[in-house]
């Protein structure tokens, strides 16, 4: 199990550095509000939810201590499959993934680009699919930081 969180957390650090990949937003919530109001949004619309995973809980149980964070795995296969059907390694990225986590300056959402996601995989005969992913990724997150 410490070999599986440690090589998660490797994956997480080796994702982290490269930020200009990445979309992420401040939430006025904690992870736990912020992911919860993730997955609503998530249930109410065409994507479905595929897992949720708690990293601090997974920690806890290895005897570690971590900040909170989550990631939600969810996709939409309307919009997921051509995207594979283009380039079949973009399977590896999907379904998409959306991480909560908590730092120093609070709350944050974040996830990897479209951009960075075409950049990845030979996506060109799907720059529709990609803008409307980017679109539902983007109203998702901004509805989740959304102060009521």
């Amino acid at each position: 199990m410490r070999k599986l969180f440690a090589t998660i957390l490797l994956c997480l650090a080796g994702t982290a550095a490269q930020a200009e990949d990445w979309v992420i937003k401040p939430s006025p919530y904690d992870v736990a509000t912020t992911a919860d109001r993730l997955e609503g949004i998530i249930d109410a619309s065409p994507a479905s939810l595929v897992a949720r995973v708690d990293h601090q809980a997974a920690a806890a149980g290895a005897d570690l201590q971590m900040d909170p964070a989550t990631v939600l795995i969810f996709g939409n296969p309307a919009l997921g499959t051509p995207l594979m059907q283009a380039d079949p390694r973009a399977a590896l990225d999907l379904p998409l993934r959306v991480l909560v986590w908590q730092d120093a300056d609070g709350a944050k959402i974040g996830y990897l680009s479209v951009e960075a996601l075409a950049e990845r995989y030979d996506l060109d005969s799907a720059k529709d699919t990609l803008e409307r992913m980017k679109q539902a990724l983007a109203s998702m997150t901004d509805k989740a930081v959304a102060e009521d």
